[in-house]
């Protein structure tokens, strides 16, 4: 077990490694495509600034760090709705299935999906509308994995399949995650974390929207298809670490950084802090976070990469019920972003003992 161990480190270190050689480089910001891969879609975790993928458990690990869904007791049903960039008209709705298979294994099965409306067709001949319309959706669905190697450390894999399409244009790929975490101290309240997320091979687009009627000089009609260049995947690194300060039975606030290193986009640091309360029958929680980029807060033309503008906030109320203490919880969170009003981000879970 313990060359497993070393090997599954050793595996996800080697990869990050080839991942930072890239990262960070302001010249390549906005030539990778498929940019929703970087959107972390759950409510909780996203709302203490995506700064826990050391501390972070269940079906939501399967986006912050996948080692961290080992730590799913039996069943968990996770639904977030998010009104993404108030004004922009996009909607994001995420779901996800956590289940423990064996003592040490758990399985996740997850689902997003992206919509931006209805957009008016627009042609060289035609450009102002009124010929109908077409709505650009965007979907992933993924499979995770992950194990308790020992009562330390926990490792996980992921594998995407992604779509991104118009009414006549449509692009596919396929990528993965890995993330190790290592806990220790005298209450386990001691966490370090790494993963790499969107590994995969390049993608392109296809479909009758390359193609074009041509006339030729002889009065004779021909199609032409022109051909789609490929693009990457955004990949990234992130490594973090938390500490958990436990107060009794009852508090616990657990304070989490995290370093985020994108090869096609500027590298961001991300702080933030959760506070638990648990009472007999119900948890609540309150989260909030910091991600910091840089020039995000310039006004200068060129240098801004990024709507958002650092602070995120959200909470959670947990309720027991039943006689083998399943749970049901409601999650709310807002990432601020200037312009736009924002995100909004609403989910519902549910925990099967």
């Amino acid at each position: 077990m313990k060359n497993t161990i070393i090997t599954a480190i050793a595996f996800v270190t080697g990869l990050g490694s080839l991942t930072v050689a890239n990262a960070g480089n302001e010249d390549r910001v906005g030539s990778a495509g498929a940019s929703e891969l970087l959107i972390n879609p759950w409510a909780r975790s996203a709302t203490w600034g995506s700064a826990g993928i050391s501390s972070v458990t269940g079906i939501e690990a399967t986006f912050m760090n996948v080692a961290g869904l080992a730590m799913t007791k039996k069943t968990e049903v996770n639904f977030v709705s998010s009104n993404w960039l108030t004004g922009s008209g996009i909607r994001m709705n995420q779901a996800g299935l956590a289940q423990r298979v064996g003592e040490t294994s758990v399985i996740g099965l997850t689902f997003n999906s992206m919509t931006f409306g209805e957009i008016p067709i627009t042609t060289v001949d035609i450009p102002e509308g009124g010929i109908g319309t077409f709505s650009p959706r965007y979907f992933n669905i993924g499979f995770s994995y992950a194990k308790e190697f020992s009562n330390s450390i926990y490792g996980g894999l992921t594998v995407k399949a992604l779509s991104e399409s118009i009414a006549n244009v449509k692009g596919s790929g396929v990528c993965f995650d890995a993330g190790i975490r290592y806990v220790t101290g005298e209450k386990d309240q001691i966490k370090f974390g790494i993963n790499l997320k969107n590994v995969g091979p390049p993608m392109k687009y296809s479909g009758d929207g390359f193609s074009y009627l041509v006339t030729l000089s002889n009065g004779m009609q021909m199609t032409t298809e022109q051909r789609s260049a490929r693009f990457e995947i955004p990949s990234q690194v992130n490594i973090g670490a938390s500490y958990d300060f436990l107060f009794g039975e009852q508090h616990k606030l657990i304070l989490a950084g995290t370093f985020t290193s994108n090869s096609f986009s500027k590298d961001n640091w991300r702080f933030g802090a959760d506070y638990t309360f648990t009472a007999k029958k119900a948890t609540f929680s309150g989260r909030a976070g910091y991600v910091y980029e840089k020039g995000m807060m310039s006004s200068e033309v060129g240098v801004r990469s990024t709507a958002f503008t650092g602070p995120t906030a959200g909470v959670s109320v947990d309720l027991v019920t039943g006689e083998k203490g399943n749970h049901i919880a409601l999650d709310y969170g807002f990432l601020s972003t200037n312009p736009f009003g924002g995100v909004h981000m609403i989910g519902i879970r549910f925990e099967i003992n």
